[in-house]
């Protein structure tokens, strides 16, 4: 008998006492409790109206589709179907934990190389801190007497030391200064018999100076050249820039010798040392890096200086090439001996407080001169550690200075343009009215001044009293309207510019007026 709702065997059959239908339990129960009467005749119908029956155990038989061949090769194929599914589900579980498992080691690769890295660096710390503990005891006696600075502060005691012993800078040596002032005499002397090189591109020539070349030099994500600086013995270029790295470029073959990484964020001044195979780099990411070249044009991180406790603006180095100064917004200036990487002095001003943004050694090496983003010029007795003089005038922050290799001028860029100012005389007697200067720069021979702001601009030098002329007027072909840095190469022969997209630029005579340049040089001569 079958179910009068599902039309199958009941499992627990029940009657109805009124119609006497067969019903499924489980079925009949739900439809009363859902509409109250029979499924089928319509009457009013309660759960008392059911009674069950008392049958044997019911053998359900077979479904129609599996007592037939085809039926069976059906559900073979639905079975073998599910068995693939089931199999393509655990080869993609399979690869996703592969997936991880490479994260993972990838992650604990990682981890390793931080942690041999900061290793190494806490070796170094470990050897610097030792050295300068070396250097403390050495000459207790000549530092109280020299009034050795940290943080450009008198010590007043060794009580106040002797808690930040890492901070302790151990001074300016009698012999370091005496080391300067023979380089300063000596350098001194020799600029009285200078010449101006005979194979100093001309005026004319660099009227007609326009663009030789661009090189894409750094990134595309982080575009922007913020320094640069020329080996003239080797022509080679550095420039640095916002995507934290430097690159060494050599110019007469348009190929990159090295790409400097490790800085963390932007590189914010670069300098060659001499002619030797160093180079600083200053970032924002408040460190100094001395980069040694071991071979190949590969350059390795000798030191990673970490004095200032905010980003560096500037680097220059002293003409002996032993020594330099890193200038940073945190208010100091550090002066560095270059072979060991240690700060010998850490100078502030007490009489106000400015954040230094660019620095220059003159070229005599005495005197250091400073820019503030106060729009203050501040310049420096550098055996004294103390403040000599101080040009007021600038509007907005001091982007770059330059020292005239005569020593006898400085000139000085900032927001409302670009000043000279005569240091015989400590007083500024000429302007350059150009919005946004970024960067100026005297030729090596101190003929020609260059300026890059919106557009780059080249003047012939003057005295005092006579007009310093526009020569040229080269265009930033960037289209960033913002040309960041400027640099005469080897005899004025050509204009390296960076600006705030990622390429170098070279402006420059073509190869065929170079020539005739050179006949009409030969001919007035």
């Amino acid at each position: 008998m079958n179910c009068a709702i599902s039309g199958e065997v009941p499992e627990e059959p029940v009657v109805s006492t009124k119609s006497g239908l067969l019903f499924e339990r489980r079925l009949i129960e739900r439809h009363i409790l859902d509409y109250g009467k029979c499924p089928v005749t319509g009457e009013p119908l309660t759960i008392d109206d059911i009674v069950p029956i008392k049958t044997g155990k019911v053998i359900k038989p077979k479904p129609v589709h599996t007592a037939s061949i085809p039926g069976l090769l059906g559900t073979f194929q639905n079975e073998w179907d599910g068995l693939m599914l089931s199999n393509f589900a655990l080869e993609q579980q399979l690869h996703t934990a592969r997936q991880e498992l490479s994260h993972a080691l990838y992650q604990h690769d990682s981890a390793c190389r931080v942690i041999a890295r900061l290793k190494k660096e806490r070796d170094e710390a470990r050897q610097l801190l030792a050295e300068v503990e070396r250097h403390i005891p050495a000459a207790p006696e000549a530092v109280t007497a020299n009034a050795a600075l940290s943080n450009g502060k008198r010590a007043a005691g060794d009580e106040e030391m002797a808690p930040d012993a890492k901070k302790l800078c151990p001074g300016i040596s009698a012999e370091i200064i005496t080391e300067l002032t023979d380089c300063n005499a000596a350098l001194s002397q020799k600029r009285k018999k200078r010449q101006i090189p005979e194979t100093l591109a001309s005026i004319d020539s660099l009227e007609r100076f326009t663009q030789l070349s661009s090189h894409p030099l750094h990134k595309t994500n982080k575009p922007g050249i913020c320094s640069m600086d020329i080996l003239h013995s080797k022509d080679v270029i550095a420039t640095g820039g916002v995507d934290a790295t430097a690159v060494i470029f050599d110019r007469p073959s348009g190929q990159i010798l090295s790409t400097l990484t490790g800085h963390s964020k932007k590189v914010t001044s670069v300098k060659f040392v001499g002619d030797s195979d160093l180079v600083l780099t200053a970032s924002a990411d408040k460190t100094v890096r001395i980069w040694r070249d071991s071979g190949d044009r590969n350059y390795a991180c000798g030191h990673t200086l970490n004095d200032h406790s905010a980003e560096v603006r500037a680097v220059t180095v002293h003409a002996t090439n032993k020594y330099f100064v890193s200038a940073s917004l945190d208010s100091t200036w550090c002066f560095y001996d270059l072979s060991s990487g240690l700060c010998l002095a850490k100078v502030s001003d007490d009489s106000e407080k400015v954040d230094y943004t660019a620095a220059a050694f003159h070229p005599d090496g005495l005197i250091l001169g400073t820019g503030t983003s106060q729009s203050v010029v501040k310049i420096w007795d550098v055996k004294s550690q103390a403040n000599v003089a101080k040009f007021d005038g600038h509007t907005g922050e001091v982007t770059s200075i330059s020292f005239s290799e005569n020593g006898y001028f400085l000139a000085t860029s900032a927001e409302d343009g670009v000043r000279l100012w005569d240091l015989r005389k400590l007083r500024n007697f000429k302007s350059f009215l150009s919005a946004d200067a970024n960067s100026v720069e005297f030729d090596p021979s101190g003929s020609y001044l260059g300026v890059a702001a919106s557009d780059i601009r080249l003047y012939q030098t003057a005295s005092v009293k006579a007009e310093w002329n526009l020569i040229k007027t080269l265009p930033d072909l960037s289209g960033t309207g913002k040309a960041t840095c400027v640099k005469f190469g080897p005899d004025a022969q050509y204009v390296a510019v960076g600006s705030m997209d990622r390429n170098l630029r070279i402006f420059g005579l073509p190869g065929d007026q170079i020539a005739n340049a050179d006949d009409d040089s030969a001919q007035d001569s």
